[in-house]
């Protein structure tokens, strides 16, 4: 995400990046030291998605202060 907004790792924790799931559970976060987008939970396909094929998982990355 760091490198994708052009930016340096200590600006991610000065802009206040935040990731929004849709859903209960929070399953992505960002990783402070590197900057990319994890799992924050194991995720379950077979739970998530037991009634459709194709498993699609949507979130958005939020910046709190302007760039």
């Amino acid at each position: 995400v760091a490198k994708d907004l052009g930016l340096q790792l200590p600006q991610i924790s000065e802009r206040g990046f935040r990731i929004l799931d849709k859903g209960r559970a929070q399953y992505f976060a960002l990783h402070g030291k590197t900057g990319h987008l994890v799992t924050a939970e194991r995720i379950d396909r077979e739970q998530l998605c037991r009634l459709v094929q194709q498993c699609v998982l949507r979130c958005e990355v939020i910046m709190v202060r302007e760039m």
